[in-house]
């Protein structure tokens, strides 16, 4: 059976800003992304079914018969088994959520898969409970359950490679595995609360403070002194340090000097400067608003701990302060004192006093060389969807997630 991954169109602009860059199956949450779920339990390949403007880099690959799959549902067993019995022509619903449909069709994009479900009579309903990523705060809602569930999977039937550093502590050892290439130098790594995953060719480097849940993914480095407060996903070839917790950072960022980093996401090629700080909790106690791409104002979270959702290719400077519940776009470039506005658009230039327009030409150069001190080559189709981004915000008549 061919699987692919659709972007359910109620959720992807929710999803906003990671999913103006990427797919929502290539959202990470827990250890892997919701993609590498999908192929571990299928045993399978999959492809996405995404934006047009995006399928240079993510295709859809088809095949007689083929299988989609919400991208936004997290993967069980009962589901598999589910999808799994599903005949030529039916689709799989709870509620109002398409989770799945079999087919002898392709779609080539997601209108025609969409229109093709709500013609199709035939629904089976799925009663068991679910998981589904709506909002990007759900992504760190949910981090601490995932890491555990990845965990199980990735290591079971493994072993753990073992920690050579007589310096290093380390608290409830078969919930630690460490993955070959792993340097751990004086640490301490508490694994009570929840288990702690070290990726290949890792470093945590002296008087890192870790306590799980925890994971941090390969050629990813921790700096000296960090504190990891649970509930945490480094993701690939990110540098890191300071205080965290319960938050993502999906890949190749840096947020590797002190500071506090609560509750947020942050995407790929960011930069958070030195002594940079988020809030993730009101002094009042009350709800977080956080700007909402899909109803274009702050919409009330119901959440009382929510800190900074960060697109891809943005930066700050040096003791940037953000606000409770704040959200920045694609490519924006933040400084200056005081604290910037709770929503900057993407490719936005500036701070508290005002943002500008971030010039395309400059924002490409600044993500060619980010991606060149990463040993990766900034392609083509990766400056393509960032013009694209650009003329989506900016332009009059196409402006989405603008003010």
């Amino acid at each position: 059976m061919n699987y692919i991954l659709f972007d359910d169109p109620q959720f992807r602009t929710s999803l906003l800003p990671f999913t103006f860059t990427r797919p929502v199956s290539q959202l990470r949450s827990g250890i892997v992304t919701i993609a590498e779920k999908w192929e571990h339990f299928l045993r399978s390949s999959v492809s996405d079914l995404t934006e047009e403007y995006l399928q240079t880099k993510f295709p859809p690959v088809f095949t007689a018969e083929n299988t989609y799959i919400n991208a936004s549902v997290l993967p069980v067993t009962s589901l598999l088994k589910a999808i799994d019995k599903l005949k030529t022509g039916q689709k799989l619903i709870q509620q109002e959520v398409l989770i799945a449909f079999r087919t002898d069709q392709s779609f080539k994009s997601l209108q025609e898969l969409i229109s093709a479900t709500q013609t199709q009579p035939k629904a089976v309903n799925f009663p068991d409970e679910i998981t589904i990523i709506r909002k990007p705060y759900d992504l760190f809602i949910q981090n601490g359950a995932q890491i555990r569930f990845d965990f199980k999977w990735l290591t079971e039937g493994r072993e753990s490679t073992p920690v050579s550093d007589a310096h290093t502590s380390i608290y409830n050892p078969s919930d630690v595995f460490i993955e070959e290439g792993a340097v751990i130098l004086s640490a301490v790594l508490n694994a009570q609360a929840g288990p702690i995953y070290i990726g290949k060719n890792t470093q945590i480097q002296e008087g890192s403070l870790i306590r799980g849940a925890f994971a941090i993914c390969e050629g990813s480095t921790l700096h000296m002194g960090s504190k990891m407060r649970g509930d945490n996903t480094i993701g690939p070839n990110c540098k890191v340090g300071g205080e965290i917790t319960n938050s993502i950072i999906m890949g190749n960022s840096n947020k590797a000097h002190e500071g506090y980093l609560g509750n947020s996401v942050i995407g790929e090629w960011c930069n958070l400067g030195a002594d940079s700080n988020t809030s993730n909790m009101k002094n009042d106690y009350g709800t977080v608003k956080l700007w909402s791409y899909a109803e274009k104002k702050l919409v009330d979270t119901g959440l009382h701990f929510c800190g900074l959702m960060m697109g891809d290719h943005s930066k700050a400077g040096i003791n940037t302060m953000f606000n409770t519940g704040t959200v920045v776009g694609v490519s924006a470039n933040i400084f200056g004192a005081d604290f910037p506005p709770k929503y900057i658009p993407s490719f936005s230039w500036g701070g508290a006093r005002g943002l500008e327009i971030y010039q395309l030409e400059k924002a490409l150069e600044v993500a060619d060389r980010a991606m060149q001190r990463r040993n990766q080559n900034f392609q083509e189709v990766d400056r393509n969807i960032l013009e694209y981004i650009f003329k989506l915000t900016h332009q009059p008549s196409k402006r989405i997630g603008f003010i």
